[in-house]
């Protein structure tokens, strides 16, 4: 039998013999169970646990099962949840009320054990296969912006870069010919001279090739985060292929510079790399990207909030380690910070879809899920946490250096 560790189901039913039956339904196939005996007890426990599925009784005093979901759907937080009524009624206006509503289906009184499963399974796991769909699309669609618009940079910076070489070289000879000249002309003529006094010919000498190193260098600058963005545009790579982590990290933290250097305007966050001797690792490269992303954007907002608190005593850092494990078949990847950190009881629940501590309107409950999904389902990996609140947050992603056959299946 299928358990669902990760899987969370809130009943909600005012008679406790339902409860009870649907309980040890629900427990014994593995799911994480909560109980609310009313409506509005409901609507506070669905937002507080976002569960991953609600099975709601329809006939229910002060609040029934209809204005209970009605509110849950306009709920931005909890919109999103799937909804099964539970009615020993069989009138099909009472059903279609329910699901233009949003519910997603009805179970039938008395309950049925194997209906339950079969219902609530086909429910999650449509509920999987819609959040993943709309992912990778996105995914997809960002991959493919971010590479037109690499391409579209990448032909004029490469014939700047390749230019102002050449072009600090001759500004370099003129200006030698131009020294050579006024060193050998004994007289200098009025008119040369005024021209040279307006146009500040002593500070233009000095400046020019300063002002050529700095565009130079922002060239480079510009060449480097074209770079970055067309190695991290293969988010819908569709095979394997061997990666260098390195390079992604790299690059996940050219893309988020910005972000680095303006969390605050009084510090820049310390960036710490122990890169190990780590081999290439088969993988899809773009989702690995996409965890590095989410993961170091999420270190960067502990720290912002630790700041923002005055919670944070040290110098803002986030450090960044590669090995290979001790049986030297994945490679190890830890991303700390000395951040907020994360409380011990919210640990268990940061990987679940929907969970959020974010604020509403900045954190989806996405990030962290799909992370998971890519790391343990995609690659056969691990992605933990290790964290007290207050004290800094480590996640450690552990993924195979090659994908064998049994993690292909």
């Amino acid at each position: 039998m299928k358990t669902y560790t990760n899987e969370s189901i809130l009943i909600v039913d005012d008679i406790p013999t339902n409860i009870k039956v649907l309980f040890e339904i629900l427990n014994q196939a593995g799911f994480k169970v909560a109980v609310a005996k009313s409506g509005k007890s409901a609507l506070k426990k669905a937002e507080e646990t976002l569960p991953n599925l609600i099975l709601l009784d329809v006939m229910m005093p002060e609040m029934d099962g209809f204005e209970t979901c009605r509110l849950l759907k306009e709920n931005p937080q909890t919109r999103n949840i799937p909804v099964i009524f539970m009615t020993a009624r069989s009138d099909l206006i009472d059903k279609v009320q329910g699901l233009k509503i949003g519910a997603v289906d009805y179970i039938t009184k008395p309950i049925e054990y194997e209906e339950v499963l079969a219902r609530i399974n086909v429910h999650l796991e449509l509920r999987r296969t819609q959040l993943q769909l709309v992912q990778e699309e996105k995914m997809s669609a960002l991959g493919q912006l971010i590479s037109g618009v690499a391409h579209e940079i990448n032909n004029p910076i490469n014939f700047i870069v390749g230019n102002i070489i050449y072009a600090q070289s001759y500004v370099d000879n003129l200006l030698a010919l131009l020294n050579l000249y006024e060193k050998h002309q004994q007289q200098k003529l009025p008119d040369i001279q005024a021209y040279a006094d307006q146009i500040e010919l002593d500070f233009l000498k000095s400046d020019l090739p300063q002002l050529l190193s700095s565009m130079k260098t922002g060239a480079e600058r510009v060449e480097k985060i074209v770079r970055s963005l067309r190695l991290f545009s293969r988010l819908d790579a569709t095979e394997y292929q061997l990666f260098n982590i390195h390079e992604g990290i790299d690059s996940t933290l050219v893309l988020l510079s910005n972000r680095i250097k303006t969390v605050s305007k009084k510090v820049e966050i310390n960036i710490v790399k122990n890169y190990g001797e780590v081999p290439a690792v088969e993988c899809y490269a773009g989702p690995i990207n996409q965890v590095l992303m989410n993961l170091i954007a999420n270190a960067i907002d502990a720290i912002e909030e630790s700041l923002l608190s005055g919670r944070i005593s040290e110098k803002p850092t986030i450090e960044i380690i590669t090995d290979v494990t001790e049986d030297k078949q994945s490679v190890l990847i830890i991303i700390a910070d000395n951040g907020v950190g994360i409380p011990e009881e919210i640990q268990q629940k940061i990987f679940e879809q929907f969970f959020t501590t974010k604020p509403l309107g900045k954190g989806t409950g996405f990030g962290l899920a799909i992370a998971h999904e890519i790391i343990v389902d995609k690659h056969k990996g691990k992605l933990e946490v290790q964290s007290a609140c207050g004290e800094g947050a480590r996640f450690l992603i552990t993924i195979p250096i090659e994908q064998t056959l049994s993690n292909l299946q």
